[in-house]
């Protein structure tokens, strides 16, 4: 016999959409707040941006770039667009468009009539940390084998890498440094902890 729950009232349509929706680290926003490490270095939960993975031809590229509103870069590990609207180059023929929330719709609407290989709405698969201050480049330095010194990589550039024992998209903002860090939702919980031992820990 299948028993179906009762609705609760005002849970149905966007508004209540919004109010269960739940990033997978909401529950850790006042401790994350709380952390602080030297130099004013912070770690930030930023939940539900809107990530798009887009595969194409590089002639297809002007295109889609104009279609989307966001320019896509054709050099490796670059990023084009602004901290706001953005597209990561991932591969030689894939990017991840990011965006504020709920303009994934937008995108793929918008790729799919100019004609992209394929569009992937990855909003869902993925949250964002957020670690900026004085001291980023150095908490990130304990847990990751990347040269991340200026010269190597710097504000504009991105890259698919291994934070510890999970895959995460690091992406630098700005020189401060500040930096975006993408994870699979289930792995979350272990590159925060990563994260705060790093932000805690001995310079």
């Amino acid at each position: 016999m299948t028993v179906i729950s009762p609705v609760e009232p005002g849970t149905t349509g966007p508004a209540g959409v919004e109010r269960l929706r739940r990033s997978p680290l909401a529950d850790r926003a006042a401790e994350l707040a709380a952390a602080a490490g030297p130099r004013g270095t912070r770690l930030a939960e930023e939940p539900f941006l809107t990530q798009v993975n887009l595969r194409a031809a590089p002639e297809q590229l002007a295109r889609l770039g104009n279609a989307a509103g966001i320019p896509l870069p054709r050099k490796a590990n670059r990023v084009g667009g602004d901290v706001q609207r953005a597209a990561l180059w991932l591969g030689p023929d894939e990017w991840l468009l990011m965006a504020p929330d709920g303009e994934a719709a937008s995108l793929r609407d918008a790729l799919g009539s100019a004609g992209a290989a394929s569009v992937v709405d990855l909003s869902a698969n993925r949250t964002t940390l957020r670690l900026g201050g004085g001291s980023a480049r150095d908490v990130l330095e304990k847990v990751c084998s990347l040269d991340l010194h200026p010269r190597a990589f710097a504000a504009g550039h991105c890259a698919q890498t291994l934070l510890g024992r999970t895959q995460a998209v690091l992406w630098q903002l700005g020189p401060e440094p500040d930096y975006r860090i993408l994870v699979r939702n289930s792995f979350a919980g272990y590159l925060a902890d990563l994260l705060l031992d790093a932000l805690r820990g001995p310079a």
